[in-house]
Order: structure tokens, then C-alpha cells, then sequence
């Protein structure tokens, strides 16, 4: 349990640092643009919102996980439910990625 509250609490930094957006809207401006480092979406997301996530991110070579669900995102970041969020620094999306690769229940 320690290990997703650290994804999480790294999340919660990147909002802080004004280095995550979050939101549909906002995720794929940034995936697009070339800002997003990682990109973050909930397991309890619509699978169109899903798919549409997977594809972008697998076109523009940005990294993708499915993870928590809405709430916990949203809690994450201090907001109400999010269906998804990228993060836009390197250093922060590489800590989260380094946490998600040392657990084995993320798909």
C-alpha cells in the first residue's frame, strides 16, 4: 500500500510544483504539444476515454498508465474526481514511473 501512496504523493507534488494539468481538454493539449511526460488515466474511466488515451500517447510516444480510479486521482491533485492527467516535468514522471515498474498490479 506504502507504494501507491507514493504515486499518488508524487502526483500531489507535481500539482503543486504546477507541473501536472489535468482534465480531457488539457491532458491531450499537452500530449499533442509535446509537454506531457507521462500521462495518467483511471481504471474507471470510460473505455472510450481510455482508448483514446492509449492511442494518442502510443502516437506521440508518451508513456501511458491506467491507474486508481477518478476519486483517487482527483484526490491526488486536490480536486474533485479526474478521469485523467499528464505530467509535464521529466524528473517527476520518471519518480512515478520508477514507483508504477517496481509494482506488478499495474497494468
Amino acid at each position: 500500500m506504502k507504494q501507491k501512496d507514493k504515486i499518488l504523493s508524487l502526483i500531489g507534488l507535481a500539482v503543486r510544483a504546477r507541473r501536472c494539468v489535468s482534465g480531457e481538454m488539457m491532458t491531450e493539449n499537452m500530449v499533442k504539444s509535446g509537454r506531457a511526460h507521462l500521462v495518467i488515466a483511471a481504471a474507471d474511466a470510460s473505455d472510450n476515454t481510455k482508448k483514446k488515451f492509449r492511442d494518442m500517447c502510443e502516437f506521440y510516444r508518451v508513456p501511458i498508465y491506467i491507474y486508481g480510479d477518478k476519486n483517487t486521482l482527483g484526490h491526488a491533485m486536490g480536486k474533485e474526481f479526474r478521469a485523467s492527467l499528464a505530467i509535464l516535468d521529466e524528473g517527476f514522471a520518471d519518480g512515478i514511473l520508477k514507483e508504477i515498474n517496481n509494482r506488478e498490479d499495474i497494468a
